[in-house]
């Protein structure tokens, strides 16, 4: 156990789970717990969650970690802050007296596509993206909540009055902690809503008004490194626990692989990937289909990203597992890759939701290319398999097209991480390092550190680089003398829109 008594809470709320962990200042995991969230998926694409579960599935959560922390010796007076990661786009809306209005809406639902056509038809869209460096899409929350104000009275009737209070998951756990004390948000947080202004740092009133939302009130932004309140945790600590940062998750995440300077990047390996790459301290607009996105921020400092969301990444390997049989067990992909010598010009376009950025053809079907007779199962795995690493660096091309800046490393996490073939393969394409840091909660780390700085517990970026010392880059050259040739081959296969035979 250690005997350092200055130690960070950090809360990592999530879809479908809070996570919360107590961290040492040297970002040693001393406890853990996790606590299961429920999800409303209702007609119409609507996805909702009930935002008293949400506050009482963290306080759960925290309550079942202090325990963890105390029966292995820790004392929880030794806690000195706390920081908060949560789902990005997902929102409550709630009012004076901090009852909800409606269920939080999710950042998966998709009830105001409607809602978006009708913008996009009103010429918005270059505004929007502008102003907020986003996309118009059901994805950000700005959307949503147009929705409710047009198809709920009780919403519409309290934002008409003044009465209506909007705030992101961050805020919305501040409000609780803090008995209606704190109405704050960070500026990542903030960026991901449609009414947030990344130049001044500002809520956008042009916006905010063009959209019929005049009334609402916000929450008022900060970085996210910040003395956001304190709190006792509803009883759960016998002294206030400082809450010194709060974070959108992915930023968090990006934060915690130390994307702390401009062609820094961390890669999320799961169902999708979410890619995000710091650009420095001044905004860029994407001209590839990027979302331009507040990474991380500190008082004296605010850095800006670019993120590229790939639709389909681990998803087809449980495709080919669950509908095609091909293997059982997803950790069988790696031999069945090694077991042929290359991908024998077999391809397989993962468009199975349409393809992401930077191609962004929703419309696109996915397929397998260039088959013959000579080829077997191994080949058509090792090819779903190359598709992950062909989409990061088409992605990451357009960034560093984007943004003017060489890609120096990519930080990678995620579930596929344990794949070695798919990690070297991309290693050897990107010809950059490419750092596996094997650290599963990188979201919760990089909200404690975030807390750390924000509490005082580290003096600078600096001290917290400093940890990041023993990062050792995925091994690079086994399979660099093919490389331009395959990855040759996927850029024809993908840039055909004829002619190929869709799954």
């Amino acid at each position: 156990m250690s005997e350092i008594s200055n130690l960070i809470l950090a809360i990592d709320q999530g879809t479908s789970s809070t996570k919360t962990i107590i961290f040492d200042n040297k970002g040693n995991v001393l406890a853990k717990a996790t606590e299961p969230l429920k999800t409303l998926y209702l007609e119409g694409g609507r996805v909702e969650q009930e935002p008293e579960e949400i506050y009482q599935n963290v306080l759960a959560s925290v309550k079942n970690c202090l325990e963890n922390f105390e029966q292995t010796g820790g004392k929880s007076n030794d806690i000195k802050s706390c920081g908060i990661s949560n789902q990005r786009e997902t929102f409550i809306v709630w009012d004076e007296s901090g009852q909800p209005l409606y269920n939080a809406v999710v950042w998966q639902c998709k009830r105001s596509i409607d809602v978006c056509n009708r913008l996009k038809a009103e010429g918005l869209e270059e505004l929007v993206k502008t102003k907020t460096g986003l996309i118009i899409d059901p994805y950000f929350s700005g959307s949503k909540l147009i929705w409710l104000n047009e198809n709920n009275s009780q919403v519409k009737k309290a934002i008409g009055e003044g009465k209506a209070y909007f705030g992101t998951v961050d805020s919305w756990l501040l409000y609780k902690l803090t008995k209606g004390e704190k109405y704050l948000t960070d500026y990542s947080n903030a960026s991901r809503t449609l009414l947030f202004n990344l130049e001044n740092l500002e809520w956008d009133s042009d916006l905010i008004d063009a959209f019929g939302l005049s009334g609402i009130n916000l929450p008022e932004p900060k970085p996210s490194a910040y003395a956001y309140g304190e709190s006792l945790f509803e009883g759960l600590f016998e002294q206030p626990v400082a809450i010194t940062a709060m974070i959108g998750d992915s930023h968090a995440a990006a934060f915690g692989e130390g994307c702390f300077s401009p062609g820094t990047a961390k890669a999320t390996l799961g169902t999708g990937c979410s890619v995000l790459m710091n650009i420095g301290t001044e905004a860029k607009a994407s001209a590839s289909g990027m979302i331009t996105t507040i990474c991380w921020s500190t008082e004296n400092r605010v850095d800006y990203a670019l993120e590229g969301v790939i639709v389909s990444c681990g998803s087809p390997i449980e495709w080919l597992k669950n509908e095609l049989g091909l293997f059982n067990d997803s950790r069988e992909t790696e031999a069945m890759a090694l077991s042929v010598a290359d991908n024998n010009g077999v391809y397989l376009v993962p468009a199975f939701s349409g393809l992401g950025a930077p191609h962004w053809d929703m419309s696109r079907k996915a397929s397998i290319e260039g088959l013959t007779f000579d080829c077997n199962k191994n080949h058509i795995v090792r090819a779903a398999l190359e598709a992950i690493p062909y989409q990061i660096k088409d992605v990451l091309d357009a960034m560093q097209g984007d943004a003017g800046i060489d890609i120096r490393e990519l930080m990678v996490n995620g579930g596929i991480t344990s794949n070695k073939f798919v990690l070297e393969f991309l290693a050897d394409l990107l010809g950059s390092d490419v750092i596996n840091s094997q650290m599963p909660d990188v979201s919760a780390l990089g909200a404690a550190y975030l807390a750390g700085l924000g509490s005082g517990q580290f003096n600078d970026i600096e001290e917290i680089q400093s940890l990041y010392s023993q990062k050792m880059a995925v091994e690079k050259g086994k399979y660099s003398a093919k490389m331009e040739q395959f990855y040759e081959g996927w850029k024809k296969v993908v840039g055909v829109k004829a002619g190929v035979v869709a799954l």
